[in-house]
């Protein structure tokens, strides 16, 4: 078979990380210079209101990325289609004919909004965490002033402004939890949905492309792995749960083992299983 190139997303991945830290160091700037010993409602107001900004700045940012880049790990699953099923002779050839079917731009469709509302969720989060802890710590400032009997700077503790101020970084600390109860940070959430996702659009693009010509069968990519992963390396898979022969269906494959969060294996489409 000719040589494929696999597919690396790290510098895409980096791009779309790069703006989540971008705005989480805005945010903090933003947090960290608010004026907690003399802390007004009015203050609170514009933080949270320049909160927001950001946030939709990132927003912008992770429908531009998306938009552009899964149409591209799409392109990518299909040329690696066309190659395999001897179409083309090679991968740059490849790229230059590729054609999406109905099926793979729903897929893109699909994985640009998907993605977009598994960020936004993280955004929303940040959101609401910052802003509730905004006004927790301006509650907190009045209590400490009305105990102090006085309003100055003087008189609020050194120690209190200092973790009132630890509270507001840790308010961005947390991102999400997911599904099985893990908690994330929003930049390490975004590396594993989006490293998650391109993949994923990459390997379905393939194989839809191989049905579309008639190919049914895959083989699972080897590349040393360690994990449960590295007792599929080399299967043959069905692509459709109906396909003849005992082979397990693609779909069927339990997703602790293979095609896991951040897993990088991939399918080579094949009309003869029996020739993999």
């Amino acid at each position: 078979m000719n040589r494929i190139p696999e597919p690396v997303y790290e510098k895409d991945v980096a791009t779309l990380v790069r703006y989540f830290r971008r705005a989480m160091h805005d945010i903090e700037v933003e947090l960290m210079r608010m004026d907690l010993s003399d802390f007004r409602r009015a203050n609170a107001l514009a933080v949270q209101a320049q909160i927001r900004e950001i946030l939709k700045d990132l927003d912008a940012n992770i429908t531009a990325w998306a938009s552009t880049t899964f149409p591209k790990a799409a392109q990518e699953g299909v040329a690696r289609s066309i190659v395999s099923l001897g179409v083309a002779e090679t991968f740059s050839e490849a790229m230059k004919i590729v054609k999406f079917n109905e099926l793979n731009k729903s897929l893109i469709e699909l994985a640009i909004a998907d993605t977009q509302a598994d960020l936004l969720q993280v955004t929303q989060n940040i959101d609401r965490r910052t802003r509730n802890a905004i006004r927790q710590a301006m509650a907190d400032v009045m209590r400490e002033n009305m105990a102090q009997g006085v309003n100055g700077v003087r008189s609020i503790r050194r120690d209190f402004l200092a973790e009132a101020r630890r509270q507001l970084g840790d308010s961005l600390n947390t991102g999400i939890i997911d599904a099985s109860n893990r908690r994330w940070k929003p930049t390490d959430y975004a590396d594993m949905v989006t490293r998650t996702k391109l993949h994923t659009t990459y390997r379905e693009a393939a194989r839809n492309d191989a049905i579309d010509r008639g190919a049914l069968y895959g083989v699972i990519s080897s590349h040393g792995a360690t994990d449960a992963c590295r007792n599929w390396e080399g299967k043959v898979v069905k692509f459709v749960a109906d396909a003849p022969g005992h082979y397990p269906y693609i779909g069927d494959l339990p997703r602790r083992e293979i095609f896991h969060p951040r897993c990088r294996h991939h399918v080579s489409p094949i009309r003869r299983p029996d020739l993999a």
